[in-house]
């Protein structure tokens, strides 16, 4: 039986873009190219496979021994061959690979050739510094193109990224720097926000307080005078690049071994560390962008995530320079200097392709039309939203206010495990505003419900993975049981998204929400159980619960409910207090926007806080079956 979810699927308008924007090389439809797929997945996937160099070839595309898969069996390769080598000896030599713009408006451009130069150089550095294949290399740094060297310099030699959002306070990088047994750290010394410096080095510091696998830490001195580092302990991220010989081949990589780890918040426990290989999370990047982003060769493309997120790993690093693409990279945050910046740059670097977060869509709605007419930006070719579903009135206003009513929106579901796009509407595909779109080729996804069964269009039910992909996560690091948990569902396993969606009768999927704990903000994954703990260390606080809000502009915002220990009393002091304390502890993203005092909180008889509850009384929704609740 369905699911007896809140949905309301209203007739909504459907958009037809220029069939023209189609990608011939892939496919004339989609229903053609869908088709295909399903009657030979692995060609499918040989074909795409193939466009890339592998040192030695697969003996077979995949194996699958539920639920661990492996794909492109026994093949070798090395991602940063394929992103850099590749089209320095294909003519892309002197293209350039990377813009970087920073908010005082430097700019930095580097060419293939020169981002090959300067991986390999502080690929080298590493190597001084002992780290070797399979080491992991923790890299906590803002947006500037250090950050891109550094992963790709961890990848050249072998070794395991494991990069952390820059926003995130000194806990939640103790938990993963200690969480991936880190032997280096590479960090800054600032960052720049809002024409705000943000020291980064203290963060380190104290997050190293208990981290006794890290050996050394790497830092880019950005202030004059320069930090002094500690002797033997700290270096310079120029000086050891600079001082390390200039050639450093490609380290052989099994397609099966590790790439990167990922850190998304778990929700209970400690956060998951994402584990992604190296042969098919490769494939899988350079597909998507290339056939879902629709990029071209002569294209100026903007990611507007971070790298800290999958969405800057995927789709601001490792998809375009798979394709040979042009990155245009900034530090700007999209109302500061003003509501144009965006555009201004847009406009500047001639971008075709903009993929950001409907978090800024909504940002840039409150302040209406007048800013982005200033600008000329018909060089925009595509527009692409991530992060959490697009509602139809952001969709409308990016299609006709950026986009002129020119321009595909290309609306991505897919998370930190998939590593790729897995549900969108192509780009020359009718779009519907709401609908994310159907499963791309190469996926094969369904709403289900809890037994795995399919259910009626038009009914809510859960999103569900059913056939293994190659860029699919291959397991949580240290943490086998919590990987099969995902795979752990119904009568008719499948890969658990935890996302709750509906399919109408042409097969366009809504994603409707969350069905676990993770809070979206902006476009962030935030664990509930991660901010409840930072609570609970205050020393005021007894017990916490904490839920997602729905908000217009962030998609949703952390409500927190705390029980105070006896002898606090609740002022707007300690609420203040509070919120500092989770930033100290997480970092900005994660302090509670709403916080509120209560005696008790929803649990079951077990003891667990029932925060489905807690959040159906804020919505003033029903909250279910309250049976199990302890009275």
């Amino acid at each position: 039986m369905a699911e007896d979810f809140d949905v309301s699927l209203n007739e909504t308008a459907v958009y037809h873009p220029d069939p023209s924007f189609r990608n011939q090389e892939m496919y004339k439809d989609y229903a053609t190219a869908y088709r295909d797929f399903l009657k030979d997945p692995d060609g499918f996937w040989r074909n795409i496979a193939s466009d890339l160099v592998w040192f030695r070839p697969w003996d077979t595309i995949c194996e699958w021994e539920y639920p661990f898969a492996r794909w492109f069996v026994n093949a070798q390769c090395n991602i940063t061959y394929n992103c850099l080598e590749r089209h320095v000896k294909n003519h892309r030599r002197n293209k350039v690979a990377l813009f970087w713009r920073g908010e005082g408006e430097q700019e930095r451009i580097l060419t293939y050739d020169h981002l090959y130069k300067d991986v390999m150089q502080f690929a080298n550095g590493l190597k001084k510094l002992g780290v070797s294949k399979g080491d992991r290399v923790c890299i906590y740094m803002p947006m500037i193109p250090e950050q891109v060297i550094a992963m790709l310099a961890c990848a050249r030699i072998g070794a395991v990224h494991s990069v952390v959002f820059a926003g995130y306070g000194a806990s939640a990088l103790n938990q993963r720097i200690t969480g991936a047994e880190a032997k280096i750290v590479i960090t800054a010394e600032s960052s720049v926000r809002r024409g705000k410096t943000i020291p980064l080095k203290p963060i380190v510091e104290e997050a190293l307080l208990h981290a006794p696998t890290v050996e050394h830490v790497v830092v880019l001195r950005t202030q004059q005078p320069p930090v002094t580092l500690v002797p033997d302990f700290e270096v310079d991220f120029y000086e050891l690049m600079n001082g390390a010989p200039k050639d450093c081949p490609p380290e052989v990589m099994d397609a099966e071994d590790p790439l990167f780890i990922l850190y998304t918040s778990g929700t209970t426990g400690t956060p998951k560390g994402i584990v992604h290989t190296c042969g098919g999370y490769m494939v899988g990047a350079y597909y998507t962008t290339k056939y879902v982003l629709n990029v071209m060769d002569n294209d100026v493309y903007w990611c507007t995530a971070d790298p800290g997120w999958v969405t800057g790993h995927t789709y601001g690093i490792y998809g375009p320079l798979l394709t040979g693409a042009t990155i245009f990279m900034s530090e700007s945050t999209p109302d500061f200097p003003d509501p144009g910046i965006w555009w201004k740059l847009i406009e500047e670097y001639g971008i075709n392709i903009l993929y950001t977060a409907p978090t800024a869509i909504r940002t840039f709605m409150k302040f209406g039309e007048e800013w982005p007419d200033r600008y000329d930006l018909s060089s925009l070719r595509i527009l692409a939203s991530v992060g959490e579903p697009l509602n139809p009135e952001a969709f409308l206003w990016f299609y006709h206010t950026i986009g002129k009513k020119r321009c595909p929106i290309i609306d991505t579901w897919w998370q930190t495990e998939t590593g790729m796009h897995m549900i969108t509407t192509l780009a020359g595909e009718p779009m519907k505003p709401g609908y994310a779109g159907k499963p791309i080729p190469g996926v094969v996804a369904d709403v289900v419900d809890r037994d795995g069964n399919t259910v009626p269009p038009n009914q809510g039910g859960f999103l569900a993975i059913k056939e293994p992909w190659p860029s699919m996560m291959r397991t949580i690091f240290r943490d086998e049981d919590r990987y099969r948990k995902y795979w752990e569902s119904g009568n008719h396993p499948y890969y658990s998204t935890s996302d709750l969606a509906v399919k109408d009768n042409d097969g366009y999927i809504m994603i409707l929400g969350r069905s676990d704990d993770l809070i979206i903000v902006s476009g962030h994954n935030i664990g509930s159980a991660e901010v409840e703990s930072a609570l609970v260390s205050h020393q005021a606080v007894a017990e916490a619960a904490a839920i997602g809000k729905p908000d217009p502009l962030k998609g949703n915002i952390v409500k927190a409910f705390v029980t105070l220990i006896e002898g606090y009393t609740p002022s707007d002091k300690l609420t203040g207090d509070l919120k500092y304390h989770v930033r100290q502890t997480l970092g900005p993203i994660s302090v509670p926007a709403e916080l509120e005092y209560t005696d008790t909180l929803p649990k079951t008889r077990s003891g667990k806080i029932m925060r489905r509850v807690l959040r159906a009384r804020e919505l003033g929704m029903d909250p279910g079956d309250i049976s199990t609740i302890d009275e």
